[in-house]
């Protein structure tokens, strides 16, 4: 670390601590613990940024260099934003502040202040760039339009969402209303689209609803690379009498690593519950016809449980090299 930002933390940790006690002298076990804490923050604060000035000059890209020249739409609160600047002609960059207020003001409530201030920054970053950048048009094919218009806009989305904020905030009202009704996120975000691009084929046209649901679609593919990765990976359990031969053929076989659980048996063969061993590993969605296979060798009648894992760090999750 920097000496000179060292000196900062260290001075900031000493205040904190003499604000809780006064009378005490600060001891170095005292001032390590709050360093480290206020390090790991500037850290991830710093690399979240990066991410939110990213995904902003992408998101610009995808609207002032494809959507917005050829007068195209999106979903969400950006396509609510191009619809009105279509209708209305006033500047997109305000528009983008102002139908996105509502959707903050409703994610300090449900989520978090922080959030919504961060996303604030974001969408007046972003606002900023579409009026005082000037990108090129780079096509005026429809078709390029919508799918690289959509990637660029999806890119953005994602990279701010990476970073902790959101520069479209419908994904807010769909995590508020899919807790107050039966419904998912995907299916709320579904029923607003579905709304704004009724209303693009009104006001507009059926083609510019037709491209503005592939530019939707383009978009909402990219977030899933950006956020969720490009590699999916799967959790699996596996409970099985044989569970010591699986935990090898996995280490030795397969290379990957796994944790092992103390479990219990709530149905035996005479209704007893009894001890077992349960397994959880993670592998790739390609490793695993190959993972069925080696289980099936060992125990047919293993049960194994699979669930998609969204975002992964620290542990081991790489092949284990050969020696």
């Amino acid at each position: 670390m920097n000496p000179f930002i060292a000196k900062i933390l260290i001075d900031v940790a000493k205040k904190r601590i003499k604000s809780k006690q006064p009378s005490k002298p600060v001891s170095k076990k005292q001032i390590v613990p709050l360093v480290r804490r206020f390090q790991v923050e500037i850290s991830h604060a710093i690399k979240e940024y990066i991410f939110i000035i990213i995904g902003v000059f992408s998101a610009g890209f995808g609207l002032k260099g494809f959507l917005l020249p050829n007068n195209f739409i999106d979903g969400g609160a950006t396509g609510i934003s191009l619809l009105l600047q279509n209708v209305t002609g006033f500047d997109l960059s305000y528009l983008l502040i102002l139908v996105n207020l509502p959707f903050l003001f409703l994610g300090s409530k449900t989520i978090s202040i922080k959030f919504a201030i961060r996303s604030i920054v974001a969408i007046t970053f972003l606002s900023i760039i579409v009026h005082y950048v000037n990108y090129p048009t780079i096509t005026d094919d429809k078709l390029l339009i919508a799918v690289f218009g959509g990637f660029f806009l999806g890119l953005g989305i994602g990279m701010s969402m990476r970073g902790g904020s959101v520069i479209d905030g419908t994904e807010i009202v769909a995590i508020f209303l899919s807790r107050k009704l039966s419904l998912t996120i995907g299916d709320v975000l579904l029923l607003i689209n579905i709304i704004i691009f009724s209303f693009g084929a009104y006001i507009l046209s059926i083609e510019t609803a037709l491209y503005a649901i592939l530019t939707y679609l383009a978009a909402a593919k990219t977030v899933d690379f950006v956020v969720d990765g490009v590699e999916e990976y799967v959790g699996v359990t596996i409970i099985s009498a044989e569970h010591e031969a699986i935990r090898v053929m996995l280490i030795e076989k397969l290379r990957c690593a796994c944790t092992v659980y103390a479990g219990k048996g709530g149905f035996g063969t005479r209704g007893n519950s009894y001890d077992k061993d349960i397994l959880y590993t993670v592998v790739t969605r390609l490793e695993l016809a190959k993972l069925q296979t080696e289980i099936d060798k060992i125990d047919r009648k293993a049960f194994v449980t699979m669930s998609l894992v969204k975002d992964l760090k620290g542990g081991m999750i790489k092949k284990k090299p050969l020696k």
